[in-house]
């Protein structure tokens, strides 16, 4: 048995038309009228539904009264050298008598050669504003500025407490406490040895006039004894003047 032709008005009848540019959701309006004496229910289906929401997708179109059917392209990368192929299809039934409880199992139940239906085919096209050329500058310009809105801001480097310069200062501070100390040393020992200086030359000049022996009472053998008691303070002079010639001469350089 041949299927029945369509009783709904289809406006536009052959094809729905999305017009561009596709960075953003597209409406095409297809507006369906029941010129019967009956009640009809309707059903839009598509050969792409993840890429179109259509609202309302279904009802019942009182006889006389006419429904608007808003067909929703989601947004995408429209490309003039790919053809389309989508489709959309529009089925319809007279609805029956009385009050209907599901339309999902009524359409379950109906028989196949009561079903009508009309097929649409979806064209895309672009406003003159926009031709194929403009409209890849464009959609790199939005890149661009995606690209730019997604930079991770510069992170300010970060200091931390062991770093050279505080490393350095550190070895500085304590190289100088070092030498300052070394320095109190070298002090405290020549004042040491200044004092020791001192007063091994006070018994040197003590000793010497002890033991200068008189005239009466000097003879050969008395001075080749008294010899080196006196040439003794002599060395230690020497000595001590090669330690603090030496030690001096550390502290200034």
């Amino acid at each position: 048995m041949a299927k029945q032709d369509q009783v709904l008005i289809l406006e536009p009848p052959n094809e729905l038309r999305f017009r561009g540019p596709f960075t953003d959701v597209v409406t095409a309006d297809l507006k369906l009228t029941n010129p019967a004496g009956k009640r009809v229910c309707f059903k839009v289906k598509t050969t792409a539904p993840r890429r179109y929401c259509v609202r309302p997708n279904s009802g019942i179109i009182e006889s006389g009264a006419t429904v608007s059917v808003a067909v929703m392209l989601q947004p995408f990368e429209y490309d003039p050298q790919e053809k389309n192929k989508h489709k959309f299809m529009v089925q319809t039934m007279f609805a029956p008598e009385g009050k209907i409880e599901s339309q999902e199992a009524l359409w379950k139940d109906v028989a196949q050669e009561n079903v009508m239906d009309s097929k649409l085919k979806c064209v895309f096209e672009l406003p003159d504003s926009a031709q194929p050329g403009e409209h890849i500058v464009q959609e790199k310009i939005r890149e661009e500025r995606v690209k730019t809105q997604n930079k991770e801001p510069p992170t300010p480097p970060r200091i931390g407490v062991n770093t050279t310069p505080d490393t350095d200062s550190k070895k500085m501070v304590e190289e100088m406490k070092r030498i300052k100390d070394e320095n109190e040393s070298l002090k405290k020992e020549i004042i040491e040895l200044r004092n020791e200086g001192a007063r091994l030359r006070k018994v040197a000049m003590s000793q010497t006039v002890s033991s200068t022996p008189s005239p009466a009472q000097s003879s050969p053998n008395k001075a080749m004894m008294d010899l080196p008691v006196t040439n003794m303070p002599v060395y230690l002079y020497v000595l001590i003047a090669l330690i603090l010639g030496f030690l001096v001469g550390e502290f200034l350089n």
